[in-house]
């Protein structure tokens, strides 16, 4: 499942939550699951880059299209980002917020599922791509700030991690039905497959799962009160200027911590790249079939979670930064093997491209909690506020690298260019991991 990171704001009551408005709350991971998991990296993303839609040229231009378009929507994201978290947090209306971009992103999915597999609907199965991911980031930024709601101290981390995990489970059976369903032989959905039907239909599917398991949050979840702050009408230049000041300041009282946002921005947004343009390099670079990409993304669901498990135990005895370091070696590493060994046939990705995954989720989990040793008491959800835009302004590096990475080895006459997109993804990686070794293992904690 895409890269993305649940945001914990320390909240020191102890009081008794609402065990629904918890459930319902965690539920709505399961719930969007479909857009990571069937949109942006194993079936709608590889669908529109498939030989249907080529127009002039082959795969590899769909595949860099694609990669333009990401970078697009992370330029969006970047700049939007800032807003997003403020009104968040002011507005008083994180669910309704919330709510909007849940219904944009099941429209979007009923609109994929009119995407016909011809060259004339490639440019509007872009768009519905790109404006996605957008609408996606927003809903994440409401979703995380709402976690305070649901929890308190005694919970509040398992809570996160539930949900993290009821995603990875989502995601692994909703790749399964759809392999059930559409793609395996005898498959009851449209087994004449005319016009990819049995492929379409995934995305009405996908768009009801959303509305079902959405109804819990909107029957349980309460409203977040409205305050002073949320009373007053902030300009798009006021919540800028209030981001340029929060990272003034932590500059001064604590640069280490700056340093870390700033690397961490950048190799998760590596992390990022690697599921998101995954099964384009398994379909298009190592010929995996419809079938066999999503078997390979229930592979590599359970070789994430599995890996996020391990660094979990690994954290507490070897260090937080150690963990984040061997994860981001190992993936450099793996996303070398991948390249070099690409001539070996499906089997290198096999083995070099779950390697990849196994790293992801302890990188992941460990940012979080290093963010958690420095944030100042009764103020961790300024830092993870920042965290989270940092990390969104970051979020056109992996799309952009991939396109360039394409784009120059299709100019030199290269084969199979699609392949050079892990060149681009693992360089992102060594620099987040470069300016990763700059940062003090135990930055102290912000007076």
């Amino acid at each position: 499942m895409p890269t993305r990171v649940k945001l914990v704001a320390m909240n020191k009551s102890t009081k008794p939550m609402s065990k629904h408005a918890t459930w319902a709350w965690m539920l709505w991971d399961w719930a969007e699951q479909p857009y990571p998991t069937i949109f942006q990296t194993f079936i709608f993303a590889t669908y529109i880059t498939g030989a249907a839609f080529i127009a002039s040229g082959d795969v590899d231009l769909l595949a860099t299209q694609l990669g333009w378009a990401g970078a697009a929507a992370g330029l969006v994201v970047a700049v939007a980002a800032p807003v997003f978290g403020r009104r968040a947090d002011t507005s008083g209306r994180r669910k309704m917020w919330l709510l909007i971009n849940t219904g944009l992103l099941v429209a979007i999915m009923i609109a994929s599922y009119f995407v016909e597999p011809k060259p004339e609907f490639f440019l509007f199965g872009l768009a519905l791509y790109a404006i996605g991911s957008v609408v996606q980031e927003a809903g994440f930024i409401s979703y995380y700030a709402m976690l305070k709601q649901v929890t308190n101290s005694g919970n509040m981390a398992r809570v996160s991690g539930m949900a993290w995990a009821l995603g990875y489970v989502g995601g692994i059976i909703l790749l399964m039905t759809s392999l059930v369903l559409c793609y395996l032989p005898g498959h009851p959905v449209y087994p004449n497959e005319e016009d990819a039907l049995n492929i379409r239909v995934i995305f009405l599917f996908a768009a009801a799962w959303m509305v079902v398991f959405t109804i819990p949050l909107i029957l349980f979840v309460p409203e977040i009160a409205k305050t002073e702050l949320s009373k007053k009408r902030e300009s798009v230049l006021d919540s800028y200027r209030a981001l340029f000041k929060q990272i003034g300041k932590l500059w001064k009282v604590n640069p280490d911590a700056l340093k870390f946002l700033i690397a961490s921005a950048i190799y998760r947004d590596g992390l990022a790249g690697i599921f998101t343009y995954g099964a384009i390099l398994g379909t298009i670079a190592f010929g995996f079939s419809p079938t066999g990409v999503i078997i390979y993304g229930v592979a590599a669901n359970i070789v994430a979670g599995l890996g996020a498990l391990i660094g979990g135990l690994l954290d507490s005895r070897i260090g937080t930064k150690k963990v984040i370091v061997i994860s981001l070696i190992g993936m450099t590493f793996a996303g070398s093997c991948v390249f070099i060994f690409s001539g070996l046939g499906s089997i290198t990705y096999w083995v070099f491209g779950l390697t990849l995954t196994l790293f992801v989720g302890p990188a992941q989990a460990s940012s979080r909690t290093f963010v958690a040793r420095f944030a100042p008491l009764n103020r961790e959800g300024e830092i993870f506020g920042l965290y989270q835009t940092t990390g969104k302004a970051a979020s056109i590096i992996s799309p952009l690298m991939w396109a360039l990475s394409l784009t120059a080895a299709t100019a030199a006459g290269f084969e199979n260019a699609t392949l050079f997109g892990i060149i681009g993804i693992t360089a992102v990686l060594v620099v987040g991991l470069v300016l990763l070794l700059r940062v003090h293992p135990e930055p102290r904690v912000i007076e």
